[in-house]
């Protein structure tokens, strides 16, 4: 796993080094303490994990993710700062960061965040290799007992990270399951579909299926967001907070727990059957 970090604070990025190179996180491909000179180097290696901080004399973190997530894509930006304001944490969010980690930095965080984001990284990869190797392999005729065999085992391993999330049971999560699985067999991303075409076929009435998905996956994101509140390094938390919710709506959520805020966190439901898929691949 590539990785590279900008900040004008040596100290920092020392840190930083450390806790990557202790924990065997990843290679550590540049590090940088002026902005302007970071963003040409991140922009040719491209590196897997980007660190930035936010407050930089000479080229803002909010400006410098924007520019380098037109040219890579698919990396993953961490983004650490001393400023807590909503809004602009909200800015950073919409300009492509994948997690914000509030100075001073703690060790414990920053290690379960990074090993998170690898994994995430190595899931995503996976799935394309995964992809390359069905469409290579179409011609091929499957025994329709080897087919309930594998559909057996993913349903088995979409219930194991149900149970983990407290919605195991809930009614909405068969149907969730089923519409992963029609994804996964058609080799379709939801993203490319609105869930009532998605469902259309699979339910004599999709708005009710749609309504039951919801609200599953709605109690699924209250109960992460309680594990946090208790346990901001809970391994359950840390790994689905930003993988099957948007983090930033996972903070909405605990904050509307705590009676700060007048509404909870949204839920996005086709990211979290992507990205259920992408981890039920892994497994």
């Amino acid at each position: 796993m590539k990785i590279y970090i900008v900040d004008d604070d040596a100290t920092i990025i020392k840190m930083i080094e450390e806790i990557v190179l202790d924990g065997n996180l990843g290679e550590i491909i540049g590090t940088c303490e002026n902005s302007l000179t970071a963003l040409d180097e991140v922009c040719l290696l491209k590196p897997d994990i980007l660190i930035v901080d936010l407050l930089m004399p000479e080229l803002d973190g909010i400006t410098f993710v924007e520019r380098f997530k037109r040219i890579s894509p698919s990396s993953k930006c961490i983004m650490v700062s001393q400023v807590s304001s909503k809004k602009i944490v909200g800015e950073a969010y919409d300009k492509g960061i994948t997690f914000f980690i509030s100075k001073p930095v703690n060790k414990k965080e920053i290690r379960q965040v990074i090993k998170n984001l690898t994994e995430q990284v190595c899931l995503e990869n996976n799935l394309k290799k995964i992809k390359q190797v069905l469409s290579l392999e179409d011609h091929l005729t499957v025994k329709e007992s080897d087919v309930v065999e594998i559909t057996q085992d993913v349903e088995k391993k979409f219930k194991m990270i149900f149970a983990r999330l407290g919605i195991l049971g809930e009614v909405g999560c068969d149907e969730i399951a089923k519409l992963c699985l029609h994804i996964m067999h058609s080799s379709t991303s939801s993203a490319s579909l609105k869930l009532k075409d998605l469902s259309t076929g699979l339910s004599d009435n999709p708005k009710a299926m749609e309504q039951r998905i919801r609200r599953t996956i709605n109690k699924g994101l209250s109960n992460i967001a309680n594990l946090g509140i208790e346990d901001y390094l809970n391994e359950t938390y840390v790994k689905y907070s930003n993988t099957l919710f948007d983090f930033d709506q996972v903070r909405q959520e605990m904050e509307f727990i705590r009676g700060k805020k007048s509404s909870g966190g949204k839920i996005n439901i086709k990211k979290f059957m992507d990205n259920l898929i992408l981890l039920v691949e892994e497994m």
